[in-house]
């Protein structure tokens, strides 16, 4: 479990200073995750909002070693990397003991860098991929990815008289990477900081590929106040509709049951997409979405023999 007051000791190693926006989570998310590194780390990065607002020439917030590579191949960027460490430490230049860490949000990894990421998985790298997952392509004009929720209001699925936002539920890519039979994978928030640090500390010292997929709000592209990032990432917990687990070598943990389920509409209500699912007509659509979170939450329960 990790501690606050030692994590608090560390350097800062994702600094201040970026242009990311006002309650952005993926900065909250690069600050966490390598304040959990034990070891030296290097990080390579997709095309897409963490990478542009933090490497603007000449200037960058990352005081670790930072590869840049494309939008779909930060995966296989990072593998590539792993691989030359590996022989350089098999021939003896290299003594110390470094970790890999991608990040990709979750149009470069849930469909561009999929094919990528799904290969640097079945190939046993060691390295840990971290999906900053904002539910759409927010760096690009808001366009919708095969994260994105059902209902949502974005420029390629926009709500009006056509169509009421996205017609498609999200792509459950954690259970994808889950079929690779890798050692850990994991679900965590921007919202609960012990969660997500405790995951990135395991996965790290995982002798093998790690996957964790966090949901990320864009206070930008869904629509609400920045101071309230963090309570809209733990909300989606508390509704179990990104339900917090784990599974280290095929075994299910769940790591958070609210005591309380509350209804998926107290978190469609904070965000501006979709406000549109309020209107008249569209109670249907919304009691399809609270059935679609019910069923996978029922699922995931039986998963982790939590029934």
């Amino acid at each position: 479990m990790a501690n606050l007051k030692e994590l608090a000791k560390k350097e800062e190693l994702f600094t201040g200073g970026h242009r990311l926006c006002a309650g952005c989570g993926a900065g909250i998310v690069a600050r966490q995750v390598l304040m959990a590194a034990k070891e030296p780390v290097i990080v390579t990065s997709s095309t897409g909002c963490l990478e542009v607002a933090s490497t603007i020439f000449p200037y960058t917030a990352w005081k670790v070693p930072f590869f840049h590579s494309a939008f779909e191949n930060s995966a296989a960027t990072c593998s590539g990397i792993e691989s030359a460490y590996r022989s350089l430490k098999k021939q003896g230049k290299i003594k110390e003991d470094i970790r890999f860490i991608a990040f990709g949000g979750d149009g470069g990894t849930y469909d561009i860098g999929f094919q990528s990421l799904s290969g640097a998985m079945e190939r046993g790298h060691r390295m840990l991929y971290i999906c900053y997952n904002n539910e759409a392509y927010m760096n690009t004009g808001i366009q919708r990815s095969s994260a994105t929720c059902k209902g949502a209001h974005t420029t390629t699925s926009p709500a009006g008289s056509v169509i009421p936002g996205k017609t498609q539920f999200p792509k459950d890519l954690t259970a994808c990477i889950i079929a690779h039979n890798i050692p850990y994978v994991a679900q965590s928030i921007v919202g609960d900081w012990r969660d997500l640090t405790t995951k990135v500390e395991k996965a790290l010292a995982t002798d093998g590929p790690a996957f964790i997929n966090i949901l990320q709000p864009c206070r930008l592209g869904w629509g609400y106040p920045p101071e309230e990032t963090i309570a809209i990432g733990k909300l989606a917990a508390d509704t179990c509709f990104w339900p917090l687990y784990e599974v280290e070598n095929g075994r299910y943990k769940l790591n958070y049951k609210p005591k309380e389920k509350k209804p998926f509409t107290d978190w469609l209500k904070k965000q501006a997409r979709f406000r549109h699912l309020f209107k008249p007509g569209q109670e249907g659509l919304l009691e399809e979405l609270q059935a679609e979170v019910d069923r996978r939450w029922e699922k995931m329960l039986k998963l982790c023999s939590e029934e």
